[in-house]
């Protein structure tokens, strides 16, 4: 199952909305196969380590590894469940059950019933840790939240205004590593989002241009639609969500996403709202100060990522105030990582 959970990770930031698994298949204590969930539209993990099998005949004899339920419904593929029975796999050794509404348990039954032993809940722990941005999204019907900022020594994430009109130009507060770390982050999650102060600001891309994989989509929160048509994040060269009070028509770019909301009204929640009915399963927070509190006010967060990089502003905005578990701490030269997870 540890080997399951490895290769699945092969999947990250490919596979949204559906969960990254990861599956192998053992015959007399040997790996004959293994796979991991391809590209969304593409094959499951079942299928592509079967796939991967060169002598089907061993398959009477093996037994099955994955990290989640297999699926029992048919949508861009046929279920996986209704596949293993169809090869005659006597032993299916499973991570989670899965919450989809879909399959919630169907997809064990059917192994059940077609004559499987089933095992359920090994490294049922390490499973959830894994699947958790598809798991949130079930059960808490809303993306799995990660938090990202950078502050300075003395607490800060950004300058003081008159320090920003000396020089307007980006005030970077990690190092070059840092920044390419936050990148490989962007590449494995499904949508960013930014507030207007930062992009007015910052002006920032929001893509993935210090790593490789896909930009992920970006999700802007512009009450009035303030941002000029300059900007990077209206450029349309990525999937750009602009979340808004403002229902003129004759504002909005053609060639970008909207969506109209109450900025007054529990705004956390409400993003939240329209992100799980556009199927978004995972979104980093990167700021800004504002943007970042308003969903730790509310509680609306599960990961914080907070650098703290080598300087000093001794002014400016202050960093947000937040409560949880510190879980990693690493240094990335001469910048500290700390990680934690909302209790």
């Amino acid at each position: 199952m540890l080997r399951c959970i490895e290769i699945a990770k092969n999947g990250l930031g490919t596979t949204a909305p559906n969960p990254i698994v990861g599956c192998v298949i053992v015959h007399n204590e040997k790996i004959i196969g293994e796979g991991f969930t391809s590209p969304y539209g593409g094959a499951h993990a079942e299928v592509n380590a079967l796939g991967s099998v060169k002598d089907k005949g061993l398959l009477k004899e093996a037994t099955l590894y994955v990290t989640l339920e297999p699926c029992s419904h048919y949508g861009k593929t046929p279920p996986c469940a209704n596949l293993i029975i169809e090869n005659q796999i006597p032993e299916v050794v499973i991570g989670l059950s899965d919450p989809h509404d879909k399959v919630a348990g169907d997809g064990i039954k059917k192994l059940k019933n077609a004559g499987c032993n089933v095992l359920v809940g090994v490294l049922q722990k390490e499973c959830r840790e894994h699947h958790k941005r598809f798991l949130t999204f079930h059960e808490k019907k809303r993306p799995y939240i990660i938090l990202k900022w950078a502050e300075t020594t003395d607490g800060f994430i950004a300058p003081a205004k008159d320090l920003r009109l000396e020089n307007p130009e980006p005030f970077w507060i990690t190092n070059v590593y840092s920044r390419q770390f936050v990148h490989k982050w962007r590449s494995e999650e499904q949508a960013i989002l930014v507030g207007t102060k930062t992009v007015l600001e910052d002006n920032p891309k929001l893509d993935v241009r210090h790593w490789t994989g896909k930009a992920p989509i970006r999700i802007v929160l512009d009450r009035n639609l303030s941002i000029p048509a300059d900007y990077h994040v209206l450029d349309v060269s990525i999937d750009t969500l602009i979340v808004t009070e403002e229902p003129d028509l004759s504002k909005q770019n053609k060639d970008l996403e909207y969506a109209i909301i109450n900025f007054s009204s529990n705004l956390a929640s409400e993003v939240c709202k329209i992100l799980h009915q556009k199927s978004i399963t995972s979104l980093i927070i990167e700021g800004g100060g504002q943007t970042l509190q308003t969903f730790i006010d509310a509680n609306l967060w599960d990961e914080a990522r907070v650098f703290t990089g080598n300087r000093s502003f001794r002014n400016g905005v202050k960093a947000p105030l937040f409560s949880g578990t510190l879980i990693d701490s690493k240094n990335i030269t001469s910048d500290t990582l700390k990680i934690y997870y909302n209790d």
